[in-house]
């Protein structure tokens, strides 16, 4: 009889897309997208990586065991995006996940994947609902402290240094150092376009004051 080895890891397909939605509502799509992009750009100097809605690898040899977070925080790695995310390639755990849940989902959100991230050692796993259809405050962190999780009361993101804020059906994210907020795209161009709007009256005064002082015989470039 002819001895059948098991598939090397080298032929072992890990597929990067199931084919499924990204997101269940435009809510959902939108909050995904936001949080993605507001974490990206305040990590973007560190070595570190946020991902979205993509495979998470967790058992080598295996790729049938495997989850999709909505937004995942990995520290201590090349920064950049990966079409799946394996951590025994990597080295690193997520530190914190996002997932946005529904009534739909809840039963996986609180069990299957709240054990899942727990058992693999996730420092934070957080539940964002923006329809608020089975958590009441839109909001619910949980915090990995030796092997359990447990409920975050202080709304803060100790790996993120960041304090989370409801607002509206997005997570608004501010930090703890400066207390300054984290911008959306549209909130960065809007006060892009305040200061440059400031900046171009604060001339035209400048202007008018020179002109003014030149009518005085004032030299202003003396003053």
């Amino acid at each position: 009889m002819t001895a059948v080895l098991p598939p090397t890891e080298s032929e072992i397909f890990y597929p990067s897309a199931d084919g499924e939605p990204v997101a269940e509502t435009y809510d959902h799509l939108y909050a995904l997208l936001t949080t993605l992009e507001v974490l990206k750009q305040y990590l973007k100097d560190r070595r570190a990586t946020v991902l979205g809605n993509q495979f998470l690898y967790y058992s080598q040899g295996f790729p049938r065991l495997r989850t999709a977070p909505d937004v995942m925080v990995i520290f201590d790695v090349e920064p950049g995006g990966r079409d799946n995310y394996k951590i025994w390639e990597e080295g690193q755990v997520p530190s914190v996940i996002f997932e946005m849940t529904s009534k739909g989902t809840e039963d996986q959100d609180k069990s299957f994947k709240k054990t899942l991230y727990e058992s693999l050692g996730v420092k934070e796993y957080w539940l964002f609902d923006p329809k608020g259809e089975w958590i009441s405050q839109q909001l619910q962190g949980y915090r990995l402290r030796g092997e359990t999780y447990e409920t975050i009361t202080d709304s803060r993101s100790e790996p993120l240094q960041l304090r989370l804020a409801i607002e509206g059906k997005l997570i608004g994210f501010y930090r703890e150092d400066t207390g300054e907020k984290l911008l959306l795209l549209e909130e960065l161009a809007e006060a892009l376009q305040q200061e440059t709007q400031a900046r171009q009256q604060a001339e035209e005064r400048a202007e008018k004051l020179a002109a003014k002082l030149r009518e005085l015989n004032v030299d202003p470039d003396s003053l």
